[in-house]
């Protein structure tokens, strides 16, 4: 059977037997090959004045069911994306092609290419979309900051991710929507603070960004990936009705026709950026000095959520403000017992994956078995309230910082993501308002051997310009565990 392990490089130099093996066409890569350009270059060519009059005849359409009009694109986006789910990234990349087409259809412009905005070069919004003056097709209003320093993070090019799928260990998909992804939109705010979030002309260059971070990524001698005529590339992408496109020929832009202009990953965050030596490590925030201080919260046991889900243990009734907070779970032996039995589990599927075929593929037949092996943090019943739904702030979610002394140094090994209205828009809309922020690789970087207690920290990250006040309400945080895949 295939091995899943597959590294993209070895493709590249065996493109001609990989490509008869996927029956695609992979075109030849050259200086004649559309080019993707970045946005300061992008304005100082003839694209730039059809890509404009491109989006503003788009917005100028009414019909939402035409493939002319701004809003269809925001409503294949709201109807149809995944998010902290598999092909997250996958999805993203056919999405962007299919616009991109129409970009060109609408504009005359068969050269067009999708600009992207490479915020760890300059994390300020390109002056052209702030620009306010009438007419302005890339001016929305409801921005609440127009830069992102706060949310940038060098975590997703680790030299320990080296495996791309979500559900594996240290996965860069799942770390690299965590954050920067997710806290781009959240730190943006607005329109990008939401599902619609394409309603905002910013939203296509954050998206080609993530595009070309993850196609650099894929690059690196020592990232894993599925084969390519690995079942995790079989099936479609849906995007509209009649609008599909076979997951085989997202696994790289050449598949699609289009290349990058930089294909190298960010080494260092921007220099503005730069003040505060937890900056250098992660950004986002300031020094971890000690644990948020615990809140009192209403305890809620350990109990069946269904026939497929457990809860460890929790807490009723959080609310999120301006300040960070900590949360002590009730917690017993026996859910430290279930937990090292789910790890075990999951390391037993990861290992058979790694070798045999995909983790989705696995995951059907794993989940008669009844065998707990995904570990959860869970919010139930989220909702963000009228002053956070703006955006402009997020948390960052840790297990067991130290209850004493600086936490700073070892604190990426304690982090398990984000929540924000953005994060908490997409579970409203997809999942009931349950969020679900995958815990295996937290559980597996603190291990288990001192588990008498489990103690999750909200530490508040603001943009410049952020709300004070309740932003999020959540009706139990809990620790869960799932037959089901990430």
């Amino acid at each position: 059977m295939l091995k899943r392990n597959f590294n993209r490089r070895t493709f590249l130099k065996s493109s001609a037997s990989a490509a008869a093996m996927m029956s695609l066409p992979l075109p030849a890569m050259s200086a004649g090959t559309p080019t993707r350009l970045e946005w300061q270059v992008f304005k100082t060519t003839p694209q730039y004045a059809s890509f404009l009059n491109a989006v503003k005849s788009m917005k100028a359409v009414t019909d939402a069911k035409k493939k002319t009009s701004w809003t269809y694109w925001v409503n294949v986006h709201l109807n149809y994306c995944p998010h902290m789910v598999p092909y997250f990234l996958a999805w993203h990349r056919g999405y962007l092609y299919y616009f991109e087409q129409q970009l060109r259809a609408v504009s005359g412009d068969n050269s067009l290419c999708l600009p992207y905005w490479d915020y760890y070069a300059n994390p300020n919004i390109p002056s052209e979309f702030t620009d306010s003056a009438r007419g302005n097709p890339l001016y929305v209003t409801g921005r609440v900051n127009t830069d992102v320093y706060a949310a940038l993070t060098l975590a997703p090019f680790a030299a320990n991710v080296i495996n791309m799928q979500r559900g594996t260990a240290n996965s860069y998909e799942a770390s690299f929507e965590s954050a920067p992804h997710n806290p781009v939109h959240d730190i943006i705010g607005g329109w990008m603070a939401d599902m619609t979030s394409p309603t905002d002309p910013i939203f296509y260059l954050h998206h080609a960004n993530v595009d070309r971070l993850w196609d650099a990524w894929a690059m690196q001698p020592q990232t894993i990936l599925p084969a390519p005529n690995d079942p995790y590339w079989s099936g479609t992408f849906t995007y509209a009705t009649g609008l599909t496109i076979a997951k085989s020929q997202t696994y790289m832009p050449s598949l699609l026709n289009y290349q990058y202009s930089k294909q190298t990953l960010p080494t260092a965050l921007p220099p503005n950026a730069q003040e505060g030596h937890i900056i250098r490590v992660q950004a986002q925030i300031n020094p971890i000095v000690s644990r948020p201080p615990l809140a009192n919260f209403a305890a809620t046991q350990a109990r069946a959520i269904t026939n497929n889900r457990r809860s460890l243990g929790g807490v009723a009734n959080v609310t999120f403000d301006e300040k960070s907070f900590s949360a002590r779970l009730p917690w017993q032996a026996s859910s430290t017992s279930s937990l090292r039995d789910a790890m075990a589990a999951n390391a037993a599927m990861a290992a058979s994956a790694a070798s045999a075929i995909a983790p989705n593929a696995q995951s059907n037949s794993a989940a008669t078995t009844a065998t707990f092996k995904y570990p959860h943090i869970v919010l139930d019943n989220v909702t963000v309230t009228d002053l956070g739904k703006g955006g402009g702030y997020f948390y960052n979610v840790y297990v067991n910082l130290p209850a004493a002394g600086d936490s700073d140094a070892d604190r990426q090994a304690h982090f398990a993501g984000t929540i924000g209205a953005f994060e908490i828009s997409a579970a409203l809309h997809h999942n009931g308002g349950v969020l679900v922020l995958p815990a295996s690789d937290v559980f597996r970087n603190l291990g288990l051997t001192d588990m008498s207690e489990v103690v999750i920290s909200l530490v508040r990250v603001n943009g410049k310009n952020s709300p004070k006040g309740p932003v999020i309400n959540v009706g139990e945080m809990r620790i869960e565990l799932s037959t089901d895949g990430p």
